[in-house]
């Protein structure tokens, strides 16, 4: 899988680097080999070390909405480049980026910049105990929040690829205040509320799950969760550092017309660079210091070069048509792989939200991680090996999401579900 260059780079990497990656999910251990090192990248298309050339559904695992190297965006990122990288102090272009979310996000008022979704998930978590007076979360089977202490219990992604229960160093008192539930099952939650409900100060969800592969809500589900959480008093958080501007311009909750009382943001929040955002309603946004005295900071928090890409990216998201356009091409592909997939007598399901789509080597349907967990990876490991010898780099895990941009064009689509027949076919051959 790998070419010449490539190699000597990973062995290079393992030297110096925990699995030569510095993100697990990078390190292919769900589908064999090594990782293509990327060297360039351009609107739909990566090019590795070797100069292997790749339609990339991966797109930096969501923030690439606009297409790689985007000029736009590029451009604004070099006038704030010529002006500095960093100040440790307020900039003008951390209040418009606020401001433009604060306009699109129905449940925001306020909102703090911070460099990572990880970050926002553990300081809305910190701002929801604080405000309520209670320690207890509630979070799914599957979704993944970020390596926060307290999360890292039934996590997706990452840590379900490698085959990780948790993680070693997570002291047993945090992840004991932690309560787990199946994603889209309401009687569990409400179970969860009857045992628990007076002492859970928070409710954190994907509302879209994308970190089990694609997996939306069922009808009635973040309904219910709202029901739940006023009835006992309880905040809800959803964790849209994937969903947000993806799925919707205001994100899972305005497509899905449900309103969490904090929302976590990233990965297209900063254009590329690093950059994210927890924000609510102005009377618990301003228990955060130093309005109130629920503690959180950050150095590099609202980082000028990532507010003007931010910025601009957000700029381009207003255009007319964009979400026409992004849920257009995430449908295609749903659809072109269940057809191909039909067509080499494998069973398959898929899902497309927005900008973001996934399929499982499941009859269906996928509903939670349980089902998730069901899904024939060996199947899965074949169809990937045979897409990216076609020049089609996807997620390396089927518990990935994948998403395409607004440089993807309908040749990229059909390209991708042409290689995703024969790619079918190959599949087909593992029992």
């Amino acid at each position: 899988m790998l070419n010449k260059t490539s190699r000597g780079l990973l062995r290079r990497a393992r030297r110096v680097i925990p699995g030569g990656v510095n993100s697990p999910v990078r390190a292919y251990s769900a589908v064999g080999g090594g990782p293509p090192f990327i060297a360039r990248a351009k609107g739909s298309r990566v090019w590795d070390a070797d100069g292997n050339e790749f339609i990339d559904y991966v797109g930096s695992w969501g923030p690439m909405i606009a297409g790689h190297a985007r000029s736009s965006v590029l451009r604004e990122i070099r006038s704030a480049l010529a002006r500095g990288t960093s100040f440790g102090a307020p900039t003008e272009l951390e209040i418009e980026l606020a401001e433009r979310v604060c306009a699109v996000l129905p449940s925001i008022e306020k909102v703090r910049m911070v460099s990572s979704g990880t970050e926002a998930t553990m300081s809305a978590i910190r701002l929801a105990r604080g405000v309520t007076g209670r320690d207890r979360v509630l979070k799914f089977d599957g979704c993944y929040h970020g390596h926060v202490d307290s999360l890292l219990v039934g996590a997706g992604s990452g840590v379900a690829t490698l085959g990780i229960p948790g993680s070693p160093g997570v002291p047993r008192a945090f992840t004991r205040l932690t309560i787990q539930a199946p994603y889209n099952d309401l009687a569990a939650v409400r179970k969860a509320f009857g045992r628990w409900g007076r002492e859970l100060a928070c409710v954190i969800v994907e509302p879209v799950a994308g970190n089990m592969g694609c997996i939306p809500p069922v009808p009635g589900f973040l309904e219910g969760l709202r029901e739940e959480c006023d009835r006992s008093g309880v905040l809800l958080i959803f964790d849209e550092v994937m969903t947000g501007f993806r799925v919707a311009r205001g994100g899972a909750q305005v497509h899905y017309g449900v309103e969490p009382d904090l929302t976590c943001l990233g990965k297209v929040l900063g254009g590329g660079l690093p950059a994210a955002a927890y924000g609510g309603a102005r009377h618990l946004m301003s228990e955060v210091a130093p309005e109130g005295p629920v503690y959180q900071a950050g150095t590099l928090s609202g980082n000028p070069l990532a507010m003007a890409a931010g910025v601009q990216t957000l700029r381009m998201l207003e255009e007319p048509g964009v979400y026409e356009q992004l849920g257009a091409a995430s449908q295609h592909l749903a659809d072109g792989f269940l057809e191909a997939a039909q067509a080499a007598g494998v069973e398959l399901s898929a899902a497309a939200v927005g900008g973001m789509f996934g399929f499982f080597f499941h009859p269906g349907p996928v509903e939670n991680f349980g089902h998730a967990r069901q899904a024939h990876e060996g199947r899965f490991k074949r169809f990937f090996a045979s897409m990216l010898e076609e020049g089609i780099y996807l997620p390396p895990s089927p518990y990935e999401a994948l998403f395409p941009s607004l440089q993807h064009r309908r040749r990229d689509l059909d390209r991708t579900v042409e290689a995703a027949y024969a790619a079918m076919r190959r599949a087909a051959r593992v029992r």
